[in-house]
């Protein structure tokens, strides 16, 4: 995972111009820890914080073309390179990195002469991705981010017509007049800068359109979703460097980290013929003593023969890193915090380890329909649309937590159940497969395509939202903690003191705080989503039922009925 910053439409280059995007850069050097690279041209620079992944010896950023005429920086993998690779022989590939084929795809649609923006060459990439391209020729620029917005980027302008891209807030906070989130599966050319950012990734499947039962049945939509999963998921174990997976002993990661174990004992990058660099897979869990889901981690991973790791902590080093994790995933959403700071914490051992990629879970529920609430739904319309609006607010949520956490020490995270080619298989089976009405258990279509693979008791087992599963007491002792820390007198004002978006309870007012020491900006206090973390769980179900009107708790266990 690597970190970008850049400003263009400079009307004058001068070195305190430099030294600011240095600084810039500086503040997001823990997602690429292993280099950094500037570029300064005459109305741009690049800067670009590299963790190498793929191609460690050459693939240092920014990337140019053979000519220098272009220049790119990039955070993400592109793991259909190699294919690109072939059908762009007549460019002169300068290092072996994945993502200099943009800058081939991009270089394909500028020979044609074209008017049209460059929007063509986005879905010719699989893979998740934050890049910002300079054209040295017209002093262009073309910025882009991932369909899902699994990799994080952020947009600030200023009062002299500069505008500046950072993967992380923190970068641009006190650098430019305003920024807001660079919104997932949307590009912003600089040609068509009167338009702003626009969608390039649309699909049928937003609209509602599925494919019927009478056209894919649903025998035929396990064996699809089987097949397809397995695919992305050896698709994202292109890596020179050891990885490993992250393994709660739930549903979504178990299935991801057998997969992974399948594949692990070869190089996916020579098509599975040579024996892999690091051929024992890795698994890491993290939780308190005694958290539901470590036993459940171990079971699965003596069943598919990991290397296992069970990492505990205590409640007090959660509450010592609360800080640190509001700076570093830059939100005070309250189910974001919770369940990032068990993470945050796991990432650090990760690194230690020498790891540099784990395989992650994310993006499961939202496609699936497995949080609780779900088993509410009133039609398969309503389920589909439900999940249809939870992937388009991943890249606040779960992305972000998945993404910042792992990068605050210089890990990268991937999600396969995130992958473009994936979600167009799962998005488009017909709805009615997924739902889990009364207490039928929910994803039962996941389960049966993997249930093989699992031990039947992980198979089968509820879901259980991670700030849950990694202990009970973690998110008690939070409420109370944060109870006792802020007074009614506080929450009586706090409106008043946090206009945008004010807290509705001790616990956001607590978080709020922080973040407002961290990132005191308009801006900032803009980029987190309005409605708090209840947004990504229950409360979102109201409409169908009277039960979940006024809640404010996005605890899994808030579906009394239904959570055991």
């Amino acid at each position: 995972m690597c970190g970008i910053v850049g400003i263009f439409n400079i009307q004058e280059q001068t070195p305190e111009l430099r030294q600011k995007a240095l600084r810039m850069s500086q503040k997001i050097r823990h997602r690429g820890p292993d280099w950094s690279g500037i570029y300064t041209g005459p109305t741009a620079i690049l800067c670009h914080e590299r963790l190498s992944i793929v191609d460690p010896e050459s693939g240092r950023q920014p990337l140019f073309a053979p000519d220098k005429k272009q220049v790119l920086a990039v955070n993400g993998e592109i793991y259909n390179h190699k294919d690109i690779r072939a059908t762009t022989k007549e460019y002169q590939y300068q290092t072996g990195s994945d993502c200099e084929v943009i800058l081939a795809l991009y270089r394909e649609w500028k020979s044609g002469n074209r008017q049209a923006s460059p929007v063509s060459l986005l879905e010719k990439l699989s893979g998740i991705f934050a890049f910002a391209l300079y054209d040295v020729e017209d002093g262009s620029f073309f910025v882009a981010r991932d369909p899902i917005g699994v990799i994080p980027l952020y947009i600030g302008y200023d009062r002299d017509g500069k505008v500046y891209v950072a993967s992380e807030l923190k970068a641009l906070e006190g650098q430019c007049d305003r920024y807001e989130q660079f919104l997932p599966g949307h590009y912003y050319w600089s040609k068509e800068a009167d338009k702003g950012m626009q969608r390039w990734y649309s699909r049928s499947w937003m609209e509602g359109k599925t494919r019927p039962k009478s056209e894919v049945s649903y025998g035929q939509a396990v064996e699809e979703i089987r097949q397809s999963l397995m695919g992305a998921v050896k698709r994202q174990l292109m890596s020179d460097v050891p990885y490993g997976v992250l393994l709660s002993g739930g549903l979504d990661s178990s299935v991801i980290s057998a997969i992974a174990a399948r594949y692990a004992g070869k190089r996916v990058e020579t098509d599975s013929t040579s024996p892999a660099w690091w051929p024992r897979l890795h698994s890491f869990a993290v939780g308190l003593k005694g958290a539901p889901d470590l036993a459940k981690a171990k079971l699965v991973a003596d069943y598919i023969g990991t290397v296992h790791h069970e990492i505990n902590y205590t409640i007090q080093e959660g509450l010592d890193a609360i800080r640190d994790v509001i700076y570093f995933i830059e939100t005070y959403d309250v189910t974001t915090v919770r369940a990032s700071t068990p993470m945050y914490l796991l990432a650090r051992v990760i690194k230690s380890m020498g790891i540099k990629m784990v395989l992650s879970g994310e993006g499961a529920d939202e496609i699936f329909g497995g949080y609780l609430y779900f088993h509410k739904a009133p039609s398969p319309e309503e389920f589909h649309k439900e999940t249809v609006r939870k992937l388009s607010k991943l890249y606040q949520y779960d992305c972000l937590r998945a993404n910042k956490s792992l990068a605050a020490w210089g890990v990268e995270g991937r999600v396969p159940f995130l992958d473009k080619e994936f979600l167009d298989v799962a998005m488009t089976i017909d709805p009615s497969y997924k739902m889990c009405p009364g207490k039928e258990i929910e994803k039962k279509v996941v389960r049966d395509a993997f249930s093989d693979m699992l031990p039947e008791e992980i198979a089968w087992r509820q879901k259980e939202q991670f700030s849950d599963g990694v202990g009970y007491s973690w998110i008690d002792t939070l409420k109370e903690v944060t109870a006792s820390a802020v007074s009614d007198e506080q929450m009586a004002h706090a409106a008043e003191r946090f206009p945008i978006n004010p807290p509705r309870n001790k616990e956001e007012y607590y978080y709020r705080s922080i973040f407002a020491e961290h990132f005191p900006s308009d801006s900032a206090a803009r980029s987190v989503p309005s409605v708090p973390s209840v947004a990504c769980s229950t409360a979102e179900a109201l409409a169908w039922d009277a039960a979940f009107k006024n809640m404010n708790e996005p605890s899994g266990r808030a579906v009394k009925d239904i959570h055991e």
